[in-house]
Parts: structure tokens; sequence; C-alpha cells
């Protein structure tokens, strides 16, 4: 990587706002406001985002959100995550009070309708790839598929600190095919948490020996007469599903989504900020704010 470039973390809104949520939700710690609003979502978020902030140091953030439940995918494949039960009733006034934080902060939102956080994501971290050293920080290791030169991933473990921090030879090395490979690698497998079924029959053992022998879907599917009967059976059996997975799985990187990196420069206004969170109610917070202060003045 680039260590002269400017550093750019993006941040998957939902996949830390989701965790922060169900981690004390489980034991019915909803930190309810004078107000009556929940905001432990809120205040998990924060505190996994200022722990990244502090650990990776970037120069630059904003933070991708998804924009409702219906998306390109859900046209194409009424199934996809149609799994998934509605989101908690203490999560939904959460939703846009984490974002009005987020603003607060001077930290770009970024979203668009019809398209996941993860579209953006790739669409950003595509078009700034040449101007920057982007991390992404989620916990969800589809957007793995997203590694290359300057771009990394860095993957929420259990706890507030705790990551993986995979780049494009970490994850060849584990895998043994390249990121983009893993989009063929959904084709084959499916995703359970999305709810899209792949090829029966075909785990991600003998998918990930397809994909290094054969390339990717297209190049399986010209060698069939060099797979096993069952094998072959199998992929013919469901072609036309192999074929809407890839599509599904796949992060797309030209959505009409923009973030210009003199925006999301990493600069918070402290007083702007604190009132956002003392509105919240947010005590827990402040005292990450005020180090931002105190780092102010020993610059």
């Amino acid at each position: 990587m680039n260590e002269n470039k400017p550093s750019l973390l993006l941040v998957d809104g939902m996949a830390l706002l989701f965790r922060a949520f169900f981690a004390t939700a489980v034991t019915g710690q909803f930190m309810i406001n004078s107000k009556g609003v929940p905001t432990n979502a809120i205040q998990g978020f924060l505190k996994h985002f200022f722990t990244a902030v502090s650990s990776f140091k970037p120069t630059h953030v904003a933070v991708c959100w998804d924009m409702g439940s219906k998306t390109f995918r859900t046209e194409m494949f009424s199934g996809y995550k149609a799994n998934r039960s509605e989101a908690p009733i203490e999560l939904l006034p959460q939703f846009d009070l984490v974002k009005e934080a987020v603003e607060a902060m001077d930290i770009p939102n970024i979203g668009l309708a019809g398209f996941e956080a993860d579209d953006c994501i790739g669409t950003i971290a595509r078009n700034l790839q040449p101007e920057a050293r982007v991390s992404i920080l989620t916990g969800d290791q589809d957007i793995l598929q997203l590694l290359d030169k300057d771009i990394s991933v860095i993957l929420l473990k259990k706890g507030f600190g705790n990551y993986l921090v995979h780049t494009a030879d970490t994850f060849y090395e584990e895998k043994g095919i390249t990121p983009r490979q893993m989009i063929d690698l959904k084709a084959f497998m499916g995703d359970p948490s999305d709810n899209y079924p792949g090829v029966k029959g075909i785990g991600e053992k003998t998918a990930l020996k397809l994909l290094q022998q054969f390339e990717h879907v297209d190049g399986v599917i010209e060698n069939l007469d060099k797979l096993t009967k069952a094998q072959k059976a199998k992929i013919e059996e469901g072609l036309e599903m192999l074929h809407l997975s890839r599509q599904l799985a796949e992060i797309k990187c030209d959505v009409p989504v923009q973030c210009v990196l003199d925006d999301a420069v990493y600069k918070i206004n402290q007083q702007k900020a604190m009132e956002k969170f003392s509105e919240l109610e947010l005590r827990g917070l402040y005292r990450h704010l005020e180090k931002l202060e105190e780092s102010k003045s020993l610059a």
C-alpha cells in the first residue's frame, strides 16, 4: 500500500448498528433515555466507531447505509433476505438518530435507495482507490470481494477493538482464490444469511476446488465434462440458480453515489458533536469527544 496517500475509512453503518444493538438487547439493555428513546445501538455504534478510528487513524471517514429493504436484488429474486425478521421496535428510532449523530461529527452519511450499503462502499472504494488507501470497517465477509491494491477490509470480531484485517494477499493465502473469485464461490455455495441457495450439494470445499481449477463460473460450465458425474448433474440441475446467485453475490461498483475526498476529512467539531450527544443523552461517549479536544491541544 502507498503510505503517502490519505487513508479513507469506509464504515458499513448497518453492520455496526445491528451488531451494537443485539450485543446489549439480548440482556434487555436498551439504554432508554429520559425521552423514552432507546439508544443502545447508537451508543454501541459510536463506541465501535471511535475505537476503530483510534486504532487505524484514518485521515478521512464516511459511513454507508442501507436505504430500506427493497433493492434491485429483491426485484431479481423475491426470496433475497426474505428470511430476515422485521427490525425490533427498540431499534427503529435509532436508524435516523445514529445518522444525526454521524452528521453532527461532520462525517458524510451515504446511501442510495434501491441499493445496499455494500454497493455504495464498493463504488466509493473503487472510485477513490487511485487517490487514497481505503479501509472498509464491517462485520460482513461479503465485502472481502472488494479487496485489491490499496483496499483492505477490517472485519469486526467479538467485543470492541478486536479486528481481523484482510488484504488481497492474506485472502489469497487463506482461500487459495482471488477476492474477485469470491463472487463465484458464493454463486456455487449460496448464502443462507441472504437466503439464496446457489447450487444444491456444492459446498465450499468443492466450490474452491472448481474455482482453483477453472477460475470462474463460466470456466466450470465450459468444462462440465471434466467434472464427476455427481458434480455435473448438480450444476446442470441448478444452472439457473447458479447464474442468479452470482448476480446476487456481486457487489456493484458503479452505482450513482459520490464521495469527494475533501468532504470526508476526519475533523470533528467537538462543540457541535457534544450538543447532539447531549441531546441524545449519550453521556458514556462524552469522553471520546474530550479525548479529541485533548489531542488537538497537544498537537
